[in-house]
């Protein structure tokens, strides 16, 4: 499902930080989002391959999985699986006619702001009071819940988690985070829960100043990598060791010497969920299987021998991209296909890919915050490699492929997604 006439009127809602809404009307559902073991999952980067990683690993110990994960790349399914299967449409459109006419009824009982005709939620509280009530309907053992956007305001944060992790820490959404690490980090720190297990990714010694204090306050026992667990290796074959124990031989099925942080920190909060509670405790195999298994498209995917995709749509993440490009042969051309959306760091995410490509075309895809590719290459004037607007990605990508060298797509999950819809087959 690309959209929906519910969905449709919720995305004008926009974006309104906030608990009360959502925890109010789930209140009025019998709070579904309590109803089963959650382990959430929050950071700048690297949250969503975590997700992944935790929720794989536990369907390989046999366990029934549910996990919801944001943003979409194809269609807004993805954020409702179960199992490792998208909620289908027909199920998808009945829920949300359904939660759509209890939300509003509710919403003109109980909340004075109900404007004629404006919905109760915004799109993103929707898609996750969704969730939660399908992962019920489906008695699912567990779910994995992934944070939208910072941790403290988030919808998400509605849930009384068996184990929390932040994966990474960095500059984004500043607007509505804080204009520095400090700031971002008590954000997402906002997730934490009292005496709930908590596990840090690598993150910087300016938000560990700020994590560790506020973990204390909760009474949350703390792993840190790099300190408490380490992951040293390579995707293809890396070991973790945590307190009293190692795992070598370890790989997962993503690319990139990032996913090796990622998957260090899903064995962690493996871990220490399993020691919480054991009758979700996930085995040695099943560990290995599921970091092997693990499906999570859009992120440093190789789509055919000339054409790799990446959602780096932020500048730490662009980081992450350029270190992958520079472990690959310069061996050919290379083209940057770049598109984004208005509210992004253009030019810094541009300028960390910069010195690892031969040439930049912008572009844009179908979403409506995607700006427009001329709008795009007037922000990166004056950088150190050629810039060309292209056109929408139906004709920048034939643009850019026509040739013996290899294209590299970001900037945006959703033109990454664009990219998936013009290759189905290798997604």
């Amino acid at each position: 499902m690309i959209t929906h006439p519910v969905l449709t009127r919720h995305i004008a809602a926009g974006i309104r930080m906030g608990l009360d809404r959502v925890t109010r009307l789930l209140r009025e559902l019998g709070d579904p989002h309590l109803a089963v073991p959650v382990v959430h999952i929050g950071g700048t980067n690297g949250k969503g391959s975590v997700a992944s990683l935790v929720a794989s690993g536990l369907r390989a110990q046999g366990l029934k999985v549910g996990l919801t994960l944001s943003p979409h790349l194809r269609s807004v399914n993805e954020r409702i699986r179960v199992d490792g299967v998208d909620i289908s449409d027909d199920d998808l459109a009945a829920l949300l006619v359904e939660l759509d006419q209890v939300s509003t009824a509710w919403a003109r009982a109980h909340l004075t702001d109900m404007g004629d005709g404006a919905p109760p939620l915004t799109y993103f509280e929707l898609m996750i009071v969704a969730a939660f009530v399908w992962f019920v309907r489906q008695r699912v053992d567990v779910a994995v819940v992934e944070v939208g956007l910072g941790g403290r305001l988030d919808a998400t944060n509605v849930v009384r988690p068996e184990v929390c992790a932040i994966t990474t820490v960095d500059l984004d959404h500043c607007d509505r985070l804080g204009p520095d690490i400090p700031s971002v980090a008590a954000e997402k720190a906002g997730i934490f829960k009292a005496g709930v297990p908590v596990v840090i990714g690598r993150v910087s010694r300016d938000a560990l100043r700020v994590l560790r204090p506020m973990a204390a306050d909760r009474g949350c026992p703390m792993q840190v990598l790099g300190e408490d667990f380490t992951g040293e290796g390579t995707p293809r074959s890396f070991t973790w060791r945590g307190p009293g124990r190692a795992l070598a031989g370890l790989s997962v099925g993503l690319d990139g010497a990032h996913q090796v942080d990622n998957a260090a920190v899903a064995v962690a909060v493996l871990e220490a969920l399993g020691a919480r509670k054991p009758d979700l405790r996930v085995g040695e195999a099943a560990l290995r299987q599921g970091l092997q298994d693990v499906l999570h498209p859009g992120r440093c995917q190789w789509l055919a021998s000339d054409l790799l995709v990446d959602g780096a749509h932020n500048t730490s993440g662009a980081e992450r991209l350029a270190a992958y490009l520079r472990e690959l042969p310069r061996d050919r051309r290379r083209t940057l296909v770049f598109g984004v959306s208005e509210d992004k760091e253009i030019r810094s995410i541009a300028a960390a890919l910069a010195p690892e490509v031969d040439r930049i075309l912008t572009t844009s895809c179908g979403h409506p915050r995607s700006m427009s590719p001329g709008k795009v290459a007037e922000a990166l004037v004056g950088l150190d490699v050629p810039v060309m607007p292209a056109g929408p990605i139906e004709q920048a990508l034939p643009l850019a492929r026509g040739g013996e060298g290899l294209t590299v797509v970001a900037g945006s999950l959703y033109l990454v997604g664009a990219v998936l819809d013009l290759h189905p087959q290798a997604s």
